[in-house]
């Protein structure tokens, strides 16, 4: 049987959570998070079996920061290659979800310990591997 027991590609809704009025929230991994601990990053979450894209952003923007999606728009897809050689593989299709600053939280500290509000060119330091190529992304359609 072809692919038994070799790596799989996966499916990620990557989100830009912004406020519509030009910033963009980002959250630092904690120390319990799955990789690089201590930088900044952008949500996302694993697309589930039998889920629309729209469905699965808005349960990881809920799971993630305890809010609603305001509005929810596809921004675009990127094809992420990580390790040398090759060891992660994720199709990250990427969104811009408009969210109600006031009512953002951690709702999930063991992935992340703090929250901030910024301006898009005023990023905080060091930022996740992945999180400049989504940020151009969402510049991009901006």
């Amino acid at each position: 049987m072809a692919g038994v027991g070799r790596p799989r590609v996966s499916v990620s809704c990557v989100f830009v959570c912004h406020d519509g009025a030009g910033r963009i929230l980002l959250a630092r991994r904690s120390a319990g998070a799955r990789d690089e601990p201590g930088t900044w990053d952008c949500g996302a979450g694993a697309l589930e079996f039998g889920e629309t894209f729209e469905t699965a952003v808005a349960r990881e923007v809920h799971e993630e920061y305890g809010v609603r999606p305001l509005g929810v728009e596809q921004i675009g897809v990127r094809n992420v290659l990580r390790g040398d050689p090759v060891d992660s593989h994720w199709v990250a299709v990427v969104f811009a979800v408009r969210v109600e600053p006031d009512e953002v939280r951690i709702c999930e500290p063991h992935k992340f310990d703090a929250l901030m509000w910024c301006a898009p060119d005023a990023l905080p330091a060091p930022l996740h591997s992945q999180c400049g190529e989504t940020l151009a992304l969402w510049r991009a359609a901006g």
